[in-house]
């Protein structure tokens, strides 16, 4: 591919939202199931050669559709047996250090900035509700916190609506 279309080609997904084909959106699907296809197997399952289902989803990677290649793993499994969802609210001029401290507390397995009166969402997961009174005491001098625990999920992970 000549360089000037190749880089009009990642502008395009990268400037207009991502917009896919239904071969991108195949791909998409196809490693969402099982990141770990192999090349010839993804090929395969969306009808093209190994090597240009590799160019596609190079091509998807350099746009930033796809950003990495994850693991899922159940926690309950590493004996977490609790999951729940942490609103936290730093008291003033607090935001940098509480901000810091989720950081540095590997039970907070997941974080997101969000609006509204708590800047933070962040999902926890602690083997006991004591084990969960100690990481939300660590955050009490510096922040306010509302805890709900995860008793199931009704829509795990997925990808959002593709083209067909």
């Amino acid at each position: 591919m000549p360089a000037m279309l190749k880089e009009k080609s990642q502008n395009h997904l990268r400037n207009v939202g991502a917009r896919l084909d239904s071969i991108d959106a195949r791909i998409l699907i196809a490693l969402d199931a099982d990141a770990r296809l192999s090349v010839s197997d993804l090929g395969r399952t969306v009808g093209m050669s190994a090597p240009s289902a590799s160019e596609r989803v190079r091509r998807l990677q350099a746009a930033g559709v796809i950003r990495a290649f994850t693991l899922d793993v159940d926690t309950r499994a590493l004996g977490y047996q609790i999951r729940a969802l942490v609103r936290i609210r730093p008291l003033p001029s607090k935001l940098h250090l509480v901000e810091k401290l989720i950081q540095n507390t590997p039970q907070f397995i997941e974080c997101d900035k969000i609006t509204g009166d708590d800047p933070f969402l962040a999902r926890l997961v602690v083997r006991s509700i004591e084990e969960m009174d100690g990481v939300l005491e660590a955050l009490s001098e510096h922040a306010v916190t509302s805890t709900a625990v995860i008793k199931g999920s009704s829509v795990p992970r997925r990808l959002p609506p593709l083209p067909e």
